[in-house]
């Protein structure tokens, strides 16, 4: 039997349009074990977050999930009836939004709201319930929480949100934490109590942790393995230290030449020229060809496959062993 938590197998989610079928991920394939954090980075319109609602079975028309498996623990997710899904959403997988006052009911209370998430996959009066969020909310740094359970969302900050969501995911202890951008539009010091709470919480529980997000010193801090994805594709995969140390593919050193150094004085950041192609008009051969500085004619033919580089490092690049830092 696998001892792996999750297993996404050539995961391919479509959307309808007036020209067709087109693809948002395009055979993604990862794994996660308990108590790993995986995280998922790329630009804006790689694939990411769809990747993450194609887990929870949250892809809304005229989304669709085509192809490919989801094993959580064995069991494949895409074959389960909405009913069945429903019992493991929120309960053995759990996700964390970007934005928590999109995601939390404006007119019900704190605690109404993580009461029903306990009391739809446990056995529990309302009493019990509203006794465990209160246990919930102290858990994860929030103070007063007793008193907390009575007020409503706009009654918090930004960061006592995102500890409400915290939470709310892991009131069932959840197998699998999706956290899709948990510190998007918070200060630097909530970010960081924020983060270090996911992570703590993860290894008390042993709680596998997907976490997707563009901002690679968030990567650097909370990562055991990571997996870079550009126009729905994994084009690399490798554990933290490696992937920081010896970036196999082009757009992983593009995106790591544009952070600052702190060892250096500069004016301007490096960046990718370019931007994300359009997914109802993909370029030739290699997707990144047209933005990157080693392509050659080959790389506008030929579609690459993945291909290990090293001991658990994969890349996507027909010219992997010219590519260099």
């Amino acid at each position: 039997m696998s001892t792996k938590l999750l297993e996404v197998n050539q995961l391919k989610t479509y959307f309808k349009t007036e020209d067709g079928m087109v693809p948002s991920v395009n055979g993604v394939s990862f794994t996660v074990n308990p108590g790993e954090t995986l995280a998922i980075v790329g630009e804006s319109g790689s694939g990411k977050s769809v990747t993450s609602l194609s887990i929870m079975g949250l892809v809304a028309a005229p989304g669709k999930v085509v192809g490919g498996e989801i094993l959580l623990e064995g069991r494949d997710l895409l074959q389960l009836s909405k009913g069945e899904m429903r019992k493991y959403r929120g309960n053995e997988i759990s996700m964390i939004f970007q934005e928590p006052m999109n995601s939390l009911n404006p007119v019900f209370t704190i605690g109404n709201q993580i009461s029903e998430v306990i009391r739809q996959h446990q056995k529990l009066s309302k009493a019990e319930a509203r006794e465990k969020s209160i246990e919930m909310l102290e858990r994860v740094g929030i103070p007063g929480a007793s008193k907390v359970v009575g007020y409503f969302p706009h009654q918090l900050s930004g960061g006592m949100r995102q500890r409400v969501m915290i939470a709310m995911a892991l009131a069932c202890r959840p197998k699998l934490l999706i956290a899709d951008e948990p510190t998007t539009a918070l200060d630097v010091t909530i970010q960081a109590q924020i983060l270090n709470l996911i992570h703590r919480l993860s290894k008390e529980e042993n709680t596998g942790i997907i976490l997707i997000t563009h901002d690679l010193g968030v990567v650097a801090e909370m990562a055991d393995r990571v997996v870079v994805m550009y126009a729905g594709e994994v084009v690399e995969e490798a554990n933290v230290f490696d992937l920081f140390e010896k970036p196999g593919h082009p757009y992983t050193i593009g995106l790591l030449g544009s952070l600052p150094k702190l060892t250096e004085q500069r004016e301007w950041l490096d960046s990718i020229p370019g931007t994300v192609p359009n997914m109802m008009q993909m370029p030739s051969g290699c997707p990144f060809h047209p933005r990157c500085p080693y392509a050659q004619e080959q790389c506008t033919q030929v579609h690459p496959e993945i291909q290990a580089k090293d001991q658990g490092h994969y890349v996507r690049c027909l010219r992997m062993e010219e590519v260099s830092v």
